[in-house]
């Protein structure tokens, strides 16, 4: 990754900014995120967690969902993402299934911590084995559910991803 250039700068303010207004509009947490593509912004996201009661809706998530609708496709590499924050665990696997090709971030994982949102405990999970993790979890009918693996193999339509 090369050294920060001052388009970086103001792409990263804009996720600042956008983190702050939404606090200050009470529309919800303090989370932003831009999707720049060839110095262009082609999307934006802020945290609506509490907005859509969707716990899925950060930021992050948004922004990808938004960049993946405005450019018409699921892959988003030539991409990069500015989050205000440093990105949480589903954040950051959404961000490598989206394969955008950067992420600049703003505040840790720790100033996050310190503000009451504390991401450590799906750090601490994702690390156990299955059968360790705070949520039951049991391996059922892996026969039967593997025919959907061998009908995609045989889908002549399917799309690769």
């Amino acid at each position: 990754m090369t050294a920060p250039q001052p388009a970086d700068q103001k792409f990263m303010r804009m996720a600042i900014d956008l983190a702050t207004g939404n606090v200050l509009t009470a529309a919800g947490g303090p989370f932003g995120a831009v999707i720049v593509k060839d110095g262009q912004v082609v999307a934006t996201g802020v945290n609506n967690v509490t907005a859509s009661n969707d716990p899925t809706a950060h930021a992050e998530v948004t922004a990808i969902r938004n960049a993946a609708a405005a450019l018409g496709k699921f892959e988003l590499t030539g991409c990069t993402i500015y989050s205000s924050c440093e990105p949480c665990p589903m954040c950051l696997g959404a961000i490598y299934w989206s394969r955008i090709d950067a992420l600049y971030f703003g505040s840790t994982a720790q100033d996050a911590a310190d503000a009451g949102f504390d991401d450590s405990h799906f750090y601490d999970e994702l690390r156990k084995p299955v059968a360790d993790r705070a949520i039951p979890a049991l391996n059922l009918m892996r026969d039967e559910a593997a025919e959907s693996f061998n009908a995609w193999r045989n889908a002549i339509a399917r799309i690769e991803y």
